[in-house]
Order: structure tokens, then C-alpha cells, then sequence
């Protein structure tokens, strides 16, 4: 089990496109009531499954993360925390921690998989300072009273990178509800996320 002192909290923040390996995502943390930001590069499968959540989407059929989570419920198992405890090579090392009430079990995971099921079920995510100290970067944090700062809140989620072309952003609210509901329909998730994040926005401007 890894050393589990001088901690700090993460939330998800946003996933952009990955500009230094080709077909990835970087899935990006901050820190819980600080200014740095850490990016973790993950596959377009976590990334897929990571948007659906942050987007508010329900698929028709279960993804694996749901039904990990709905097999561990069912089970009377909950994820008490992910803990990011190592970082080495340009790969982050992940922990999972268990509970049924009697017994706590620690389990080894991808930290894209180990994310993506904290998010179904509210677990915490934590790292070590010397993690965030050599992989993070600092954002400036805006304290005006503008919508700006609605960026620092645990569930926004408007930093999300998801490219649109014009022709999406120019549809009304009720064309794109139509269309994201015909790409759930189809499982095409990767564009429905990217149809839900403009529909959110064009919604916030109302």
C-alpha cells in the first residue's frame, strides 16, 4: 500500500484533446482549492466514458465503468477514495480503497479507469504534494464576481476542450436536443458528448 501522508484533493476539471500523442485525451485534475492543474493523458475509450459522466448523458445500455459500479453496490462494496501515488516514466500509478463495512481492500488500477469510477460514485481523488509539484501546472484563479468564476466549482464543467465545427453551434437548442438524442440512440457517445457540451452552453446563455 502506498504511503498516503502530505495528501491533496483533486477534482476533475476538463479533457482537451491531446496534443502530444495522437488519438488520446488529456483528462484534466485540479487541485481542490488551489491553483494547479495536472494532465493526464488517457485513451479515447476512459476519455468516452469520462465525458458521458461530466455531460450528464445516460446510454441506453451500461458502459463498463456502470457496471462495475452497479456490481459493487450490489454487493454492499463502496470506493471510499483513488489515490494517485505515484508518477514515474510519464505514467501516473493509481490505488483504488474498498469497504463492505467489515473489510477494506486496496486494489491497483489505471488512474483513467480508477477516475471514471469515482466519478459514478462520489469517491474522493487524492495525490501527494511531490506529485503535484513535478506533473502540475498553475492556473490563475479569477475572484471577480463574473460567470468566470463558476470554473472553480467540483461540477463545472466548462473548461472541457470539445471541438465543434459552426454548423453545431449554429442549430437551435431544440435542433441539437433532437440530434443528441438520435447520436445516444446510435452509441455514437464521442459526438454526443460533443453535442451535449454545445447544448449546455447555448442553455447558459438563455
Amino acid at each position: 500500500m502506498a504511503d498516503k501522508g502530505n495528501r491533496v484533493r483533486l477534482k476533475v476539471m476538463g479533457l482537451s484533446y491531446s496534443q502530444i500523442q495522437a488519438g488520446a485525451y488529456a483528462l484534466i485534475l485540479a487541485q481542490a482549492g488551489g491553483a494547479y492543474r495536472i494532465p493526464v493523458v488517457i485513451g479515447a475509450a476512459e476519455a468516452q466514458s469520462i465525458a458521458l459522466k461530466m455531460e450528464g448523458i445516460t446510454p441506453p445500455r451500461p458502459m463498463t465503468h456502470d457496471i462495475f459500479v452497479s456490481f459493487a453496490h450490489a454487493f454492499g462494496v463502496k470506493l471510499t477514495e483513488v489515490f494517485i501515488y505515484k508518477f514515474e516514466d510519464g505514467i501516473f500509478s493509481s490505488e483504488m480503497t474498498f469497504s463492505d463495512g467489515d473489510r477494506t481492500v486496496t486494489i491497483d488500477s489505471r488512474t483513467s479507469d480508477a477516475i471514471a469510477i469515482a466519478m459514478r460514485t462520489g469517491a474522493p481523488i487524492y495525490t501527494t504534494e511531490a506529485i503535484l509539484d513535478e506533473t502540475g501546472f498553475e492556473m490563475e484563479v479569477k475572484e471577480d464576481g463574473g460567470d468566470e468564476t463558476e470554473e472553480g466549482d467540483d461540477t463545472a464543467d466548462s473548461d472541457v476542450a470539445i471541438p465543434s465545427g459552426p454548423r453545431l453551434e449554429n442549430y437551435a437548442i431544440e435542433e441539437l436536443e433532437k440530434t443528441l438524442s438520435k447520436l445516444i440512440e446510435r452509441e455514437e457517445y464521442e459526438e454526443a458528448a460533443r453535442v451535449a457540451a454545445i447544448l449546455k452552453a447555448k442553455r447558459e446563455k438563455q
